[in-house]
């Protein structure tokens, strides 16, 4: 991570958390003025540290009921179908998470589905008509227990 302060650190642990904190709010927890507070944190954006702001919205209301954790092997490990499947990840929107790892897998995806039904759907779609994936596994997620972003930012 690039070089930063404790009150960079303060404000970025803060922000995490809640990203809707006022200036004034967040002047008082970091003992600055609201307006060196906007500076920097108009400074962490500019940076790339802040990469941007989201509103969380429930699963349920959104009609997603069903979460699944995907383990995905490649047909083979070349630059080319890597990159092309990074790309696949990035633009389905039901993909919520994607990783390129070592191990069992070559990906770990976290997919979202509004039923089972659904989801099969998108295994067709998205899996068994790709010919550079040799298979998958899917795990159906029961009960989500922790969900977050919030990295531990220490100085």
């Amino acid at each position: 991570m690039e070089e930063i302060d404790r009150i960079d650190a303060a404000l970025l642990n803060a922000v995490q958390r809640n990203n809707r904190l006022t200036s004034d709010e967040l002047a008082e927890l970091v003992h600055l003025s609201p307006t060196a507070c906007h500076r920097r944190l108009k400074r962490l954006r500019a940076r790339g540290i802040i990469e941007g702001d989201v509103s969380i919205v429930s699963q349920k209301a959104a009609g997603r009921q069903v979460t699944v954790v995907v383990l995905v092997s490649l047909e083979r490990e070349r630059a080319d179908i890597i990159d092309r499947f990074k790309s696949a990840i990035r633009n389905t929107r039901e993909v919520m998470i994607g990783y390129y790892v070592t191990g069992d897998a070559d990906f770990i995806l976290v997919v979202t589905a509004k039923d089972m039904e659904d989801y099969e759907q998108f295994t067709r779609r998205f899996f068994y008509e790709n010919n550079d994936i040799k298979g998958f596994k899917t795990m159906v997620v029961m009960d989500r227990v922790k969900a977050g972003f919030a990295f531990p930012i220490e100085i």
